[in-house]
């Protein structure tokens, strides 16, 4: 399958494909881990599928704190070993896709009776250097008040002593999610979305041999055949367990994240900063363009998982937190102009609250031969899909005589590179905001398309060149729209406002103003009726009050 053909136009001809071949894997659950069982079964010379319910990234994938991040408060658990996995794992995944995984230096504040003392933090810090493999130029710094405030002069002064100064890295997690499928799609991976599993399949021997599902879109149901199965579900995996009879010993725990966002004038931080709250836990506050977002809650979940939101109790409790670390902003939740709530599909220990669980990922086998991928983080998603299908691998060539490749995705740039480093996405920054200047736009455009496309923009920015449209501003957005939809699997109107841009979170008043143009550019292209126009737009402005009211 052509990464040309990546687009909901052929989504018939895919559908066909699924029907009539014999899959090696397929993989159920089109988040992060999914995409990168995809990438990594598919590199390997597997024929594999993936299947996702709804819109690819749409759980857990799109609903954390965009870091790729070393895991230092791991360090105060004592999982050495996790941390070195996951330090070592940013710097691979920052590799493969700099555009993506861009370098975010980290401020600790030291307070007084804070979570972390002077010398515990150097120290940490120093520890997490070594363990996490950090570069030189990033390796942590201790900072005294005066070079503190310097950095963050919105930080209570009265209490501070001090920081630590240390580096991590932002993404966007939807984005890494989607590009790493569209990376498999050169291997030949079939990935659909909005195509859900009613059951498994089983053979003679009772062992899983495929799964029946659902075409969302068209209510049709049909089976696709395969040697294996992966359960990549996220939160959905013991749902999934359920339907195969196999979900005993252990299970999953949820716990509901929540991230409030903020215009910068609101929030004007100068730095990103892992603070400790009054409760002893430490959340982020990171500035992002023209927003700063700020995060986590960590509270356990029993509610519905296709419908995550933020409550007023959420929202005052981080509210609370933010105001307590920077005491001059007196935030309020009329500030908060959007806010995204997720579920972490933590493994169950008896015993321990939320933020003690670990965030190591384990693998159930089932009787029926069903693999199950749990738990785990964001920034571990390449290793933790080539353990998976290292097990994979060998029960295949046993029972197949066939010889596939070595796991080499740590070698395979992502698409929108390749780059040979991080400064060539500085100058290519550069270069298209100088292009973009001619027609008024500020920075944070050409920042924004390509740490979003990479060297895709090129192919929007050729769109753009003849597309008509009031404002410079319109026609850019109709590009991003009319690429997405040719290359990038977009079903819906909101696939592309919250998956595919992060527009819902990062900038919510660009879809209450382009929402009318996007859908009659999806009514041309998808030649669609009024009514399903106007469900699109009900559905639209359902999830902006969603995201932005509680």
């Amino acid at each position: 399958m052509k990464k040309e053909d990546f687009t909901y136009l052929n989504r018939n001809n895919i559908i066909n494909k699924l029907k009539e071949n014999t899959f090696d894997l397929v993989i159920v659950g089109g988040g992060i881990t999914g995409a990168g069982i995809l990438l990594d079964a598919s590199s390997r010379g597997m024929k594999v599928a993936l299947i996702e319910k709804g819109d690819f990234a749409s759980g857990t994938s799109s609903k954390s704190s965009k870091l790729i991040h070393g895991g230092l408060r791991y360090l105060k658990q004592f999982e050495l070993s996790l941390v070195k996995e996951v330090g070592t794992e940013r710097a691979i995944v920052h590799k493969i896709a700099p555009h993506l995984v861009i370098p975010e230096k980290m401020l600790l504040p030291l307070i007084e009776n804070g979570s972390y003392g002077e010398w515990m933090t150097s120290f940490g810090l120093k520890v997490y250097d070594i363990l996490a493999n950090v570069v030189e130029e990033d390796k942590r710094k201790m900072m005294n008040k005066e070079e503190t405030l310097k950095l963050e002069p919105l930080l209570p002064e009265h209490i501070l002593k001090g920081s630590g100064y240390y580096a991590e890295y932002r993404t966007d997690d939807a984005r890494l999610t989607l590009e790493n499928i569209k990376t498999a799609l050169k291997y030949g991976g079939i990935p659909i979305s909005y195509t859900k599993v009613d059951d498994f399949m089983y053979d003679r021997d009772e062992q899983v041999s495929g799964v029946a599902v659902t075409d969302v879109v068209t209510g049709e149901s049909y089976q696709i055949n395969s040697k294996f199965v992966i359960n990549a579900g996220g939160p959905w995996v013991d749902t999934l367990r359920e339907v195969d009879h196999s979900k005993q010993g252990k299970e999953l725990h949820l716990t509901k994240g929540v991230h409030l966002v903020f215009p910068k004038e609101k929030l004007p931080l100068k730095q990103s900063v892992y603070f400790d709250i009054p409760d002893g836990r430490m959340m982020f506050a990171i500035p992002r363009g023209k927003v700063t977002y700020a995060g986590t809650t960590d509270t356990n979940y029993t509610l519905s998982k296709d419908d995550v939101r933020t409550t007023v109790e959420d929202a005052d409790y981080l509210l609370n937190a933010i105001n307590n670390m920077f005491p001059s902003v007196h935030l309020e939740r009329k500030d908060i102009v959007s806010s995204w709530a997720g579920l972490r599909p933590l493994i169950h220990e008896e015993g321990k609250s939320p933020s003690e669980l670990s965030r190591k990922d384990e693998i159930f086998l089932s009787d029926s031969g069903l693999l199950s991928m749990a738990g785990g983080k964001l920034t571990g998603y390449r290793k933790m899909a080539e353990r998976v299908v290292d097990k994979l691998q060998k029960k295949l060539e046993n029972e197949s005589k066939v010889t596939f490749k070595k796991v080499f995705t740590n070698e395979i740039p992502l698409v929108g590179g390749p780059w040979k480093k991080y400064k060539e996405v500085k100058k290519y920054i550069e270069k298209i905001n100088h292009r973009l200047k001619e027609d008024f736009f500020d920075e944070h455009e050409a920042w924004y398309l390509v740490t979003t496309y990479g060297k895709q923009t090129e192919a929007i920015l050729k769109i753009y060149s003849t597309m008509p449209g009031e404002t410079n501003a319109e026609r850019m957005i109709l590009s991003e729209l009319e690429f997405c939809i040719y290359n990038e699997m977009i079903v819906t109107p909101e696939d592309f406002f919250i998956r595919r841009t992060g527009r819902m979170y990062f900038n919510i008043d660009s879809v209450k103003q382009y929402m009318e143009v996007a859908l009659e550019k999806f009514k041309l292209i998808y030649n669609l009726s009024d009514a399903q126009i106007e469900n699109y737009k009900s559905d639209l402005a359902k999830a902006i009050t969603i995201h932005s009211k509680f």
